[in-house]
């Protein structure tokens, strides 16, 4: 048996107040708690930048720890989820990245926590851009930086096809275009939500959804994430895709202007937030506003617009983005990754986000259901429309729109939306409607499922037959 120190023992003691010292640093470490749909530069060098801030300016080290729960529509879920259930805090402490709209949704049900900028970072921030606030007033979010939305093109597939580069959205829902255009799940990725939502706006409920169905036709397939797209375009995969600004002039300068185009279509688009804001209940309050306060001033916003390599830029990865500070553009000149001012781009489009953040889950549920998971039936439903004497009239043929604007809105602000079971029927309704309109055969559920049946069939057949043949059977 081993002996047992005495408590008041000088040995043990002294063991106890070793250890005690060793392992101070593990708790003297701060911690931050940060959910994002940000990739992994984006990520890595705002830690990097942040952590040496931290240290010099208070003596502590800081653990980062980056919640990957998948694109902007899944953070939203897990948001409402693990709140409905921990009402007090969910032990994360900031929201970073995924446009503005899903900020304002989080504010209405009182998911974010006020955060009180200092005045002379706050100054030097644009207050909107296009008439789209770039910070609540109350201080519950902020717009960390912008990005652009249009259409990134492949010139060299372009003109082996014989196809005209794009100018506007409805340029990607021509019926030469089908299998050559490129775009992802915007239920998983917010700027693509962001990009349809636009569509939506700029054209239209109805008119919208018609150019959003005759594109959907045209798809190749939806990617899980935005960024596939662009790199999909540039390899020839697709002729043209659906971009965030970003990841698109990435592809330019990867492989050069004369190869990948990128237009943003005139008067149909806009420049809009990409936030940030401390959740209800954050764990370290201090530390998320510290990070807030580090992302908005001047050296964050360096990282984000110089390019890599330039003194306070990013070191790993040039992340091409906007500031939100209008004076830095004109100040910094050539030094900077991004291409054009977005203070001095005009669009008489003005974009309405109070309500695209009320509809952002029945839009993507909307999209799901007819566009996405009938996706066969409507490009098939295309086919033989092209086919038929009229092509020009195949992208009304195959329209499914089965609610209307308004209804559309009663629905996703009627609190019954938030009840799975509503829902779920409103969706199958849809898929129903769509798979009907697109010409589906009622018994073709059926005839899919033959295969399925005749292995079972066969299957039950040899076991009787074995079971026969078995020894001790008459």
């Amino acid at each position: 048996m081993g002996a047992c120190l005495p408590p008041g023992s000088w040995l043990g003691t002294s063991m106890i107040v070793t250890f005690a010292l060793l392992s101070a640093p593990l708790y003297a470490q701060d911690e931050l708690v940060i959910l994002s749909p940000h990739w992994e530069g984006i990520r890595q060098e705002f830690e990097r930048a942040f952590t040496a801030k931290h240290k010099a300016d208070t003596g502590r080290d800081v653990d980062i720890r980056w919640l990957d729960v998948g694109g902007t529509s899944d953070i939203l879920r897990f948001i409402r989820s693990e709140f409905s259930n921990k009402s007090d805090g969910i032990g994360v402490d900031i929201f970073f990245g995924g446009g503005t709209d899903p900020y304002v949704e989080l504010k209405k049900h009182g998911f974010l926590q006020s955060c009180d900028v200092n005045p002379r970072i706050l100054n030097r921030i644009a207050p909107s851009i296009g008439g789209v606030p770039l910070y609540d007033t109350d201080g519950t979010w902020y717009a960390a930086t912008m990005a652009g939305f249009g259409i990134i093109y492949n010139k060299l597939v372009l003109k082996k096809l014989g196809l005209a580069a794009p100018q506007t959205w409805a340029d990607l829902a021509d019926p030469e275009s089908m299998t050559w255009v490129g775009t992802a799940d915007p239920r998983k990725s917010g700027s693509v939500h962001m990009t349809y939502e636009i569509i939506l706006q700029a054209y239209g409920w109805e008119k919208g959804w018609r150019v959003i169905t005759a594109i959907g036709a045209n798809a190749r397939g939806f990617s899980a994430g935005s960024s596939q797209v662009p790199i999909d375009v540039a390899t020839g995969e697709v002729a043209y895709g659906l971009a965030i600004d970003f990841y698109a002039w990435a592809q330019v300068r990867q492989a050069g202007p004369d190869i990948i185009g990128y237009v943003m279509p005139r008067d149909l688009t806009v420049v809009n937030g990409d936030g940030m804001a401390m959740l209800r209940g954050a764990p370290n309050p201090a530390i998320a506003q510290r990070f807030i306060e580090f992302v908005l001033s001047e050296e964050g916003q360096l990282l984000w617009i110089l390019k890599k390599g330039e003194n306070d830029g990013p070191v790993d990865f040039e992340l091409g983005r906007f500031t939100v500070m209008p004076d830095l553009y004109a100040r910094l000149g050539d030094r900077t990754s991004v291409r054009v001012n977005p203070f001095e781009w005009k669009s008489g489009f003005v974009y309405d986000p109070e309500r695209a953040s009320a509809r952002w889950s029945l839009v993507n549920d909307l999209f799901g259901a007819i566009i996405i998971d009938p996706h066969r039936f409507l490009v098939a439903a295309r086919r033989a429309a092209l086919r038929a004497a009229d092509p020009a009239q195949s992208q009304d043929q195959i329209f499914a729109l089965p609610i209307t604007e308004q209804e559309a809105l009663q629905l996703a602000t009627d609190s019954a939306w938030d009840d799975p079971g509503v829902r779920n029927r409103h969706i199958q309704s849809w898929s129903a409607n769509a798979r009907q309109a697109y010409g589906e055969n009622p018994r073709e559920g059926l005839l899919r499922n033959l295969p399925a049946a005749a292995a079972l069939v066969l299957l039950i057949g040899m076991v009787i037959y074995m079971r026969r043949r078995s020894p001790g059977r008459s």
